[in-house]
């Protein structure tokens, strides 16, 4: 990333890449809107049709191959719709921020969830609520809606960590 940083800033013309770094979620456009549905379903989809499958990959790769399962295929299907996701929603949210907000609710799922379908849920519903939340109160604060909406998930970990913990004593 730091060469990709180097190479955009030379001759002084990084001002027009800023808005990948750190997005512009005001910045969207209906077509844009459209493809993430799009994806949205077809992660929906996958999601439905192999939650099995990728639960006996997670746990135990010899179990899923043992179990017919092609990993390779579904592995691959993964990262291609993890990096679809990434990719339209890059200039909305920016680089720096959108690792943030791919692991803060889901480590704060995990933190508070008992089995793996109430930690999917878990990390969709923290994710919406920090979005959500982050969107409005950067308005209202007249802050970047970014980094707001990574300080609200990032409160959301803390939250649930703490009441991990307090459950553990």
């Amino acid at each position: 990333m730091l060469c990709g940083l180097v190479i955009l800033s030379k001759n002084g013309n990084f001002s027009k890449f800023s808005n990948y770094l750190i997005g512009d979620i005001l910045s969207i456009v209906p077509s844009e809107i459209v493809a993430l549905l799009i994806i949205a379903i077809f992660v929906l989809a996958f999601w439905i049709l192999f939650f099995n499958k990728i639960f006996a990959i997670s746990l135990n790769t010899s179990l899923a191959k043992s179990k017919n399962i092609n990993i390779k295929l579904i592995e691959n299907l993964f990262i291609v719709l993890v990096a679809l996701i990434v990719m339209v929603s890059i200039r909305w949210v920016g680089i720096l921020i959108i690792n943030s907000l791919l692991i803060l609710p889901a480590a704060a799922s995990r933190n508070v969830a008992q089995n793996l379908r109430q930690y999917h849920l878990y990390s969709l519903l923290f994710s919406v609520f920090s979005g959500i939340t982050g969107l409005v109160a950067s308005y209202y604060l007249g802050t970047a809606t970014g980094p707001t909406i990574v300080l609200i998930a990032s409160a959301l970990f803390f939250v649930t960590y703490f009441i991990r913990k307090r459950e553990m004593e």
